[in-house]
């Protein structure tokens, strides 16, 4: 039931966002087109990276109340990279999951596409760097 919501756009758990304040000091924001997961439409979405997230939203104008219309866990982000030979469109970029998804982006610039796509990137590399490190300190406090 939860992911039929989801699907018909009641928008995310909100524990994908919890303990996040995606209103103050994120680390990139932005307007991109976005494919949408079920209903392959483009929508222009203002998006916010912060804290191993990459949220978006209908309004640039985010506060402590906003609703996020979705949430990227970056930690389950295998591949960020250009994708404008994928789906024939400039300054698009794609998202690849553990999962087996990839989600497509439209940045308004080339320029934006690969800061996003650095900044992004940046994020995959520090999350699996600290998954990493976590499962080793649970291994040495096993012995």
């Amino acid at each position: 039931m939860d992911a039929i919501l989801r699907a018909i756009g009641s928008g995310p758990n909100p524990e994908d966002y919890s303990g996040i304040d995606f209103w103050s000091n994120p680390e990139r924001v932005g307007w991109l087109t976005k494919q949408g997961e079920y209903i392959k439409t483009w929508r222009r979405r203002w998006f916010v990276l912060k804290q191993g997230k990459l949220l978006w939203f209908k309004e640039s104008t985010i506060t402590r109340t906003s609703v996020p219309r979705g949430v990227i866990h970056v930690s389950r982000c295998l591949t960020v990279k250009g994708a404008e030979d994928s789906i024939n469109k400039p300054s698009a970029f794609e998202i690849s999951t553990s999962d087996g998804s990839t989600m497509y982006f439209i940045a308004d610039s080339d320029k934006e596409k690969e800061e996003w796509i650095n900044s992004i990137g940046r994020c995959i590399v520090q999350n699996s760097r600290s998954v990493t490190d976590s499962e080793v300190v649970d291994y040495d406090n096993r012995h």
